[in-house]
């Protein structure tokens, strides 16, 4: 993809959930999107699907019959590869094992036009990993989507060490066209939303197993501090078999960084198979009733204030690490967690809310305590607070 050059043809590969979302999104932006999938029966989903979204769109008033079926049209399913060869960029969206991945780039790169660029939607990947295995690396970059892709306003743009230079802007301006919300993240485990949202779980955990409160009071706090959901809600919404796996890869990723260890009472609920809602059971018993009553206990106000202050502050300082280190800016970090994950404030902008020298005393406290390096203040945070400086300028 040339500087200026106009981006006419997308393709998609796979066209399960987020495939299919993301060629969705595409489409509604007015591109030409080629969806392929070896799986005619995914294909025929997708479209299926597709027709409900549509439908749903036109009762509220969001497009009009028209606009729909132009959307869908706009959507060319194939189970033919070459019928990517014409796109100007094309979207990975396949399960996440790495060779499975290698395997579809280098199809891609067979059949691509020399200018495409390749980006993939992985989520935990190391996209100089996959460029590695290109012949033409430098148009390899990750273009990471959340979740339902077209309800999710967030976009990662990760660059790999081998990536153009020039294809990160240029990604940026075209996601911006397509409504999203994009940032640029340095090729580091989690990029910016799976590694700073791990002390939302991970302190989470470590207060219950220390026995401070209980799994409904410390959803509560959070919920009271402005959160959507609590940790554990979220943890047994997401599946605790997926939030598992990605706290331990971030955590092996990091060379066993205590501040990513996964929990072993999270481990155990794995090992139940009380995966949370898809299962019935998680840190809550679906089949009970009464569950919705279950977090509306009046909340003691010092323990809501311990708890939510101590988890804040861990996101704050994942949050000042990440730009310490150059992973994204105090920005696009701030975009991220608002806009990936819901948060009710950017991380950075709260900090200077709380007052940065009492997060880091939080912090410091914390340290004294335990004494582990988990417990360890970001150097930027510890700087910006000594100074009086701030994260947005």
């Amino acid at each position: 993809m040339q500087t200026n050059k106009a981006v006419n043809l997308i393709g998609i590969v796979g066209a399960g959930a987020m495939g299919a979302g993301i060629a969705q999104i595409a489409s509604q932006a007015g591109q030409d999107v080629v969806l392929f999938d070896l799986s005619k029966e995914a294909l025929t989903t997708s479209a299926t699907k597709l027709q409900k979204v549509m439908n749903r769109l036109i009762q509220k008033g969001r497009v009009t019959s028209d606009e729909a079926i132009a959307i869908q049209e706009r959507i060319v399913r194939t189970t033919n590869v070459t019928d990517l060869k014409d796109c100007d960029l094309i979207i990975e969206a396949v399960v996440e094992d790495l060779e499975v991945k290698k395997h579809v780039f280098k199809s891609i790169e067979e059949i691509a036009h020399k200018e495409a660029v390749i980006a993939s939607n992985t989520s935990s990947l190391s996209i100089t990993s996959l460029a590695s295995f290109c012949a033409h690396p430098e148009r390899v970059v990750g273009l990471h989507f959340f979740n339902p892709a077209p309800l999710m306003p967030l976009v990662e743009i990760i660059p790999a060490l081998q990536t153009n230079r020039d294809l990160p802007q240029q990604l940026t301006e075209l996601m911006r066209k397509w409504g999203k919300s994009p940032v640029i993240a340095k090729d580091t485990p989690g990029f910016i939303v799976n590694r700073v949202a791990r002390p939302f779980y991970g302190e989470a955990l470590r207060i219950l197993d220390e026995g401070i409160a209980d799994v409904p009071t410390i959803d509560a706090a959070m919920r009271e501090s402005g959160f959507r959901m609590g940790p554990f809600q979220l943890m047994d919404l997401i599946g605790h078999d997926v939030n598992y796996s990605v706290t331990e890869s971030v955590f092996k990723s990091f060379y066993y960084d205590p501040r990513y260890m996964p929990s072993l009472t999270q481990l155990k609920l794995v090992e139940a198979g009380w995966l949370g809602r898809k299962s019935g059971r998680g840190f809550y018993n679906y089949d009970e009733e009464n569950f919705e009553t279950v977090n509306s206990g009046k909340l003691d106000s010092k323990i809501q204030e311990e708890i939510s202050e101590r988890i804040i502050s861990m996101l704050i300082n994942e949050a000042s690490d990440a730009v310490y280190l150059g992973i994204a800016s105090a920005e696009d970090v701030d975009t991220a967690m608002l806009k990936g994950v819901n948060y009710p404030k950017g991380l950075l902008v709260w900090a200077e809310e709380m007052g940065l020298q009492k997060v880091v005393r939080i912090i410091d406290a914390l340290r004294d305590t335990y004494g582990e390096t988990r417990y360890r203040c970001s150097p930027l945070l510890r700087k910006l607070a000594a100074e009086e400086g701030k994260f947005h300028k």
